[in-house]
């Protein structure tokens, strides 16, 4: 795996507004994680956790993945793609201005997720992230994430 790009402080970081700064290794969605995240979420639809009903009623044809799930994932797969180092000590999940979940997440395929920089103001980055399935057009998740750094 690719080590990580480094940005350099936020005022490199705001220099890079516009443009696409990392994109993650690909991750694997194995039934095993997806079954794990509805044991810990609560979330125990068919779709997500029956693979034999999804074989016979589902449009997909097999499980696929929570919105929620592939959400979570968001952090390991910037940690993956990308770091930003400066005079702060941590990097904090400041929430979503948007997201949406476009297009379904087959278990057995994999993920990457793509950051572009929408803007950086005081100690707070927009980050527009993209997750891409492996060989599907339309993307999975569309989000604008906001990261605040301390």
């Amino acid at each position: 795996m690719p080590a990580p790009r480094i940005v350099h402080g936020l005022d490199e970081l705001r220099t890079l507004a516009g443009q696409e700064i990392a994109v993650s290794p690909w991750r694997e969605i194995t039934q095993e994680l997806i079954d794990r995240f509805a044991e810990l979420s609560g979330d125990r639809q068919w779709i997500h956790v029956d693979p034999a009903r999804c074989a016979a009623e589902s449009p997909f044809g097999r499980t696929i993945a929570h919105g929620f799930l592939t959400l979570s994932l968001l952090s390991e797969l910037s940690r993956e793609a990308f770091a930003v180092e400066g005079d702060f000590k941590l990097r904090v999940n400041y929430g979503f201005n948007r997201v949406r979940f476009v297009s379904p997440v087959p278990s057995g395929s994999r993920i990457r997720a793509r950051f572009a920089v929408q803007g950086v103001k005081e100690i707070e980055a927009t980050l527009l992230v993209t997750v891409e399935v492996e060989g599907v057009s339309k993307p999975a998740v569309a989000a604008e994430w906001l990261i605040r750094f301390y």
